[in-house]
């Protein structure tokens, strides 16, 4: 007998309704914008990562948990150290969920109040990722229908034991969450079909809405810098492949749930087709979860794709790159957007690549799209991302601004370059204008 959806279990806690506490912050039931105004400004976002995945593999019998692989458990006072020492402010973060949500009403705050206090003692912004391709074993995987239920009480208790956070990523790339699990086979329930799929498409970015309702009760200007990955499949025969252009549309499916943007009639179908129900659809459609929400792109040349005549598949690296990929997401959503993941497995190219990244995001903001930060991820080197984590080989992927040894990488001092450059711009043009303050002006230019 098939289990009942997550409808049934959010209902039950929160009733039946369309709007949730939170909702009075922005969202389907928020302000609409009149009143007087107020003053808000931060300056542009420049930020790397702590790589932090934790899924389980081997039909769970394995945690791949990459703060440990990577000795950031050990070494994390020196990790943030490091980028201090960059010169860089703001940081994604991810607390180890699977680790520090022990049961329904039970956390283990040791690790994340020690990180935590460190942060908040040395200035740095963080970014927090509560969900991070994984979650603890005694909630199963991403077919259980509670998970939204008990994601957004975690999301709570984090939000009331760290009040002075505003940035969050509530589930770092749904859409990767539930191809990788459910239709890959690669992690957590290791399925392989549409409906596991949608399945965890649904119960994910429910997930996600949830909690970002519980964090706006706290922290009514919370900022959800919503992170996901920016790919795309080239065809190279004349026939279009319909499986591949329903994955092209598949790539936007997490946000449209998450943002009420309503699907074309291809995604509506497989939806339904594949274990959605009307109820639910309606229920993702009801409107946008409170905060102020910033549509983040994670972009590497392996997120590029050719499918050629004879079925094989290879990378295709910068065919349309960052710039325009993410173009298509902001002319969907209209919403600000953050580089909020790049980086490339070869050491010694990867000054060259940061210097890209960068220009995209010069060219995007020359064509007046509002792009808040940037993010090279990581600030270490990672393990076994060569083959997504799938087996556990320890190979060290060289793609952070520091090697394992915490040692600096090329990229580093590429970074740093850039930082001294660009590291004083805006958010948007000149918008220290907007400051409430007596200060004379001090940038000049229009970056």
């Amino acid at each position: 007998m098939p289990q009942a959806g997550f409808l049934k279990h959010v209902r039950k806690v929160y009733g039946d309704t369309p709007y949730y506490d939170g909702d009075q912050y922005g969202g389907s039931n928020g302000h609409d914008g009149s009143g007087l105004p107020k003053k808000n400004l931060t300056n542009f976002m420049f930020a790397t990562g702590i790589e932090c995945s934790y899924p389980t593999i081997q039909k769970k019998k394995v945690r791949r948990d990459l703060m440990q692989e990577c000795g950031h458990y050990d070494r994390w006072k020196e990790d943030l150290g490091l980028v201090k020492e960059l010169g860089l402010n703001v940081l994604r973060y991810g607390l180890p969920y699977y680790s520090i949500h022990q049961s329904e009403s039970k956390f283990d705050w040791s690790f994340a109040d020690e990180v935590m206090g460190a942060m908040k003692k040395m200035k740095i912004t963080p970014i927090l990722d509560l969900m991070h391709f994984g979650v603890p074993d005694w909630v199963g995987d991403y077919q259980n229908p509670e998970l939204p239920i008990l994601f957004a009480k975690y999301a709570k208790a984090v939000a009331e034991r760290y009040p002075w956070v505003r940035f969050y990523t509530p589930v770092n790339e749904i859409y990767v969450t539930a191809k990788l699990s459910a239709k890959d086979g690669i992690w957590n329930e290791q399925l392989k079909s549409d409906r596991a799929f949608v399945t965890a498409i649904k119960n994910t970015v429910a997930a996600s809405i949830l909690a970002n309702h519980q964090i706006a009760c706290v922290r009514p200007d919370c900022v959800i810098v919503q992170s996901e990955s920016a790919e795309y499949v080239h065809e190279a025969y004349t026939t279009k492949d319909p499986a591949i252009t329903l994955q092209n549309k598949a790539r936007f499916l997490a946000l449209d749930l998450l943002y009420a943007h309503p699907p074309d009639a291809d995604m509506c179908m497989y939806l339904l087709d594949n274990g959605m129900t009307r109820e639910e659809y309606d229920w993702f459609m009801a409107g946008e979860p409170p905060g102020y929400q910033i549509t983040g792109n994670d972009y590497y040349g392996r997120n590029e794709h050719i499918r050629m005549p004879n079925g094989d598949t290879m990378n295709a690296s910068d065919v349309l790159g960052w710039y325009l990929i993410t173009k298509d997401y902001y002319n969907r959503y209209k919403k600000p957007l953050m580089h909020t993941e790049t980086n490339t497995f070869n050491p010694d190219e990867a000054p060259v690549w940061l210097w890209k990244q960068w220009l995209n995001i010069l060219r995007m903001r020359d064509d007046g799209v509002p792009v808040l930060g940037f993010t090279w991820y990581s600030l270490i080197d990672q393990v076994d991302w060569d083959i997504s984590l799938r087996e556990k080989k320890g190979t060290v992927n060289p793609c952070g601004l520091y090697d394992l040894d915490r040692k600096p990488r090329p990229v580093a001092g590429a970074y740093r370059e850039l930082l001294e450059q660009f590291g004083q711009i805006t958010m948007v043009p000149h918008g220290e204008l907007f400051q409430m303050n007596h200060k004379p002006a001090s940038l000049k230019v229009e970056i």
